[in-house]
């Protein structure tokens, strides 16, 4: 019986060890924490965003700032709709969210955890934890694994390993091209009064440019306790990872908070101060914002929160709305979304041959997940390449004669 060994026990690993024939392969994974399937268990807060709702995948592969030519070819033959179906075969329930984002009725990362363990068990499969692997050496038309706990021989080789940089550089001394690692997906730290005291406080749709780069994101926005937060930030930090590292986290950012054009913002001020004259601006409700966003608004203007809306000056207005609409904010770092860290960069896509995930230069030896330079925005798409690449995989291993 040829032995399989998967290196990496998270979410790429133990898909395509669940995928495979036992009849065939002796599977073997081995994996240098203390325990598995970690990246899955903090997943969506603890709830694991297992896949995202959308079923075409030429629309898919737009959540995807680097793979995503190369995995439209990978989701025509496994999507999100066969996630759903895998799991739902071994009775775990799925729920779409209004965003999209799919989770296990459970809401608990441990429900798709232990379906993994229960498949592998079913596989006989060996799990090795605490196990580090060192150095792979090709022998003939075998693979010698040297790791912490001793060596192993296999057939075939699935590296599964995440992106640190140790597995990286085991497989460049193998001969692959390693693409640097930067960050991706992450929060702008910021500095200002207008975010001052006002952690929590969000915006269903904002929008976000970085001028110096020409680009733009929409979507919700959070204030955190060191700058900015929310799918519209983590949607353009995942796209400008490259740039953003090349700037060394310090750039400027517009921000319009309610997503109106000035002239637009400027119309709906001058109907509410038509119609409510006497109201004084800091009670006045002309946008959709928080009450404390607004006094802090009229604050960094220089407005008196007192004054009646009859008395509000042209000069005035027009500084209320360039804070709204056209704000200029320093960023001057990151931070790391959540736990949930996400790289781009890893082993050189021209590398792999993506009908079956397999190295372009080592025989028998696949590739899947974040050691290679494909990442997504957040919700789920992250998980769902590793998915698609490890049941191609299996179904490759499990063709073989």
């Amino acid at each position: 019986m040829k032995q399989i060994i998967i290196i990496g026990g998270g979410a790429a690993g133990f898909f395509c060890a669940s995928n495979l024939d036992e009849k065939k392969y002796k599977i073997i994974i081995l994996e240098q924490n203390s325990d598995v399937l970690q990246k899955v268990k903090i997943s969506g807060g603890g709830r694991c965003n297992v896949t995202h709702a959308c079923f075409d995948p030429k629309e898919l592969v737009q959540f995807y700032p680097r793979g995503n030519k190369e995995l439209l070819s990978v989701f025509t033959k496994f999507q999100p709709g066969d996630t759903m179906e895998w799991f739902d075969q071994r009775n775990v329930s799925l729920k779409i969210e209004n965003d999209n984002r799919t989770f296990p009725e459970s809401n608990s990362s441990q429900t798709i955890i232990n379906t993994f363990l229960h498949e592998i068990q079913n596989k006989k499969a060996e799990v090795k934890t605490k196990c580090s692997v060192k150095d792979i050496e090709k022998q003939d038309d075998k693979y010698l694994v040297k790791t912490s706990l001793g060596d192993f021989e296999a057939d075939y080789i699935v590296y599964t390993t995440g992106s640190s940089p140790k597995s990286l550089k085991i497989v460049e001394n193998l001969g692959h091209k390693i693409i640097p690692l930067v960050p991706s997906l992450f929060t702008f730290n910021i500095k200002d009064d207008l975010l001052k005291d006002l952690p929590g406080t969000s915006f269903e749709n904002a929008e976000i440019s970085i001028p110096s780069l020409k680009t733009e994101e929409s979507g919700p926005l959070l204030i955190t306790h060191w700058g900015l937060s929310g799918p519209a930030v983590l949607k353009i930090s995942a796209w400008e990872a490259l740039s953003l590292a090349r700037l060394k986290y310090n750039f400027e950012i517009e921000v319009n908070f309610i997503s109106t054009t000035l002239d637009e913002a400027e119309e709906s001020f001058h109907n509410f101060k038509q119609s409510n004259p006497k109201k004084t601006i800091g009670q006045s409700k002309i946008f959709d914002i928080t009450n404390r966003f607004w006094q802090k608004i009229l604050e960094v203007s220089k407005v008196d929160l007192n004054k009646q809306m009859s008395n509000i000056s042209g000069k005035e207005m027009q500084k209320i709305l360039e804070n709204l609409c056209r704000k200029k904010l320093k960023v001057t770092g990151k931070s790391t979304f959540k736990d949930e860290f996400v790289t781009a960069g890893g082993i050189d896509l021209k590398e792999i041959n993506f009908k079956n995930m397999s190295s372009k230069l080592l025989p028998n030896f696949h590739i899947a997940g974040e050691v290679l330079n494909i990442d997504a925005v957040t919700g789920g798409f992250n998980f769902q390449a590793c998915w698609s690449e490890g049941w191609l995989i299996a179904q490759h291993l499990n063709s073989l004669s």
